[in-house]
């Protein structure tokens, strides 16, 4: 083994006297797109930058010509061409045309990571968590007391397990209030609410909502799925407001709780409607899943917006994708009533028919924050104790890269980021 390995590492070294750079393609001829993430970031975690090359071969990396990079492409199964000087100009001479929409971006630094997740999650209970460890992508995983401390001024980017920032402890209380793992999580929310000085929980969710949002507005990039990003907008409308039944926090729902809410402090949502009702398994009206008009699997997908590469990269730099449509996939919150955007907000993905949005961005200060709706991209309807998704068996899959487009949106050079 030592000798096949000294062996490949010589070619490397032969074949790297005479390259310039390493092109990762990420169009239908890579092998394995979610790994390709993965050794860009290694390659951003070791010093070093690198290219991606906007709409080129669908979003394609160029990295430096090293034979640890050649070798760790090898070792993750990912595709790659060593190219010339010669063929690197010419790529940059074809992209830089201004009837083509392509552009490249510098990658300097890779960001630091964070998770906002409770301490007994799974890794398997989150679609990012998931692809984050199979990329082999290195992440933290921060909670309440980590947040209310200051400690996201350690990260640059930011995911939202799929949170219930209400305090309704994501509305199973209706099918599951005499389940085992839903008592032990309201014994522990209550506990740790207790703990950092709050009577109750919907309190020290709040707060850490506000806190989160400071962090956004002074250049932290927030990513959300699923429950995470309504149940968070719902928070910040509903500051001062209690939104809660009795079985959530012991005390009435406001009677004017709706007319109370403040729009002005959300990122995404306006002038929704907010459930009361504890036996609905649904927090507002911001989500289409009770009301969609898709019935059957194979009728459910959506399309990615096109962009300006060269006049929108950050959009442009959060799609790149082999493909335009994708395949739909529910969570408890599916996708976006589209009437209740906020105008200012990009749409980068919605099935238009059903007038819902999957996918959406924008800017807050001077961060940013984007939200995809759904669970896992790779299992349609993922029940509470369904078996966690095989990544394995996904290396290719359209809806885990646009998470990924995201954890490498950070490390863009900082005059590309905005529009």
């Amino acid at each position: 083994m030592n000798k096949i390995l000294t062996l490949i590492l010589g070619i490397l070294l032969t074949t790297n006297l005479f390259a310039s750079s390493i092109l990762v393609p990420m169009d239908d001829s890579q092998t394995n797109h979610l790994k390709a993430y993965g050794v860009t970031f290694w390659v951003l975690e070791n010093g070093l930058e690198c290219d991606w090359l906007l709409n080129y071969r669908d979003g394609s990396f160029l990295l430096p010509a090293r034979p640890e990079i050649q070798e760790k492409c090898i070792i993750f199964n990912v595709s790659y061409e060593v190219i010339s000087d010669a063929e690197v100009n010419s790529i940059f001479s074809y992209i830089s045309k201004p009837e083509i929409n392509m552009d490249k971006v510098k990658l300097q630094k890779a960001p630091r990571v964070a998770v906002y997740a409770p301490k007994t999650y799974q890794p398997w209970d989150d679609a990012v968590m998931m692809v984050l460890e199979y990329a082999e992508i290195p992440y933290d995983v921060v909670y309440d007391e980590e947040v209310l401390r200051g400690d996201l001024n350690n990260y640059d980017w930011l995911h939202l397990h799929h949170e219930d920032f209400t305090g309704q402890y994501g509305k199973f209380w209706a099918s599951y209030r005499n389940a085992s793992w839903y008592q032990d999580q309201v014994i522990e929310s209550e506990t740790q609410a207790k703990k950092l000085g709050y009577s109750k929980v919907s309190q020290l969710k709040l707060d850490v909502a506000l806190t989160i949002k400071q962090w956004i507005f002074n250049g932290g990039f927030l990513f959300a799925m699923c429950s995470g990003t309504d149940s968070y907008d719902i928070a910040l409308a509903a500051e001062g407001v209690d939104i809660c039944q009795p079985m959530f926090d012991g005390d009435p729902i406001d009677a004017d709780a709706q007319s109370k809410l403040d729009y002005s402090k959300t990122l995404a949502f306006q002038n929704f409607k907010i459930s009361t009702n504890p036996y609905e398994y649904e927090f507002s009206d911001i989500d289409v899943t009770n009301y969609r008009p898709i019935k059957n699997e194979e009728d459910d997908y959506f399309t990615l917006f096109e962009f300006s590469a060269k006049w929108d990269p950050i959009p442009t730099m959060l799609t790149q994708c082999q493909t335009k449509i994708l395949e739909g996939f529910m969570g408890q919150t599916t996708a976006f009533n589209k009437d209740l955007i906020k105008p200012n907000v990009i749409i980068m993905g919605e099935y238009k028919v059903a007038n819902e949005t999957r996918y959406i961005h924008g800017e807050y200060g001077q961060g940013t924050w984007t939200f995809y709706g759904g669970h896992d991209p790779e299992d349609y309807r993922h029940l509470v104790g369904d078996p966690p998704t095989e990544l394995q068996l996904h290396p290719n899959s359209p809806g885990y890269r646009l998470i990924l487009n995201n954890i490498l949106f950070p490390a863009a050079e900082k005059k590309k980021r905005k529009t």
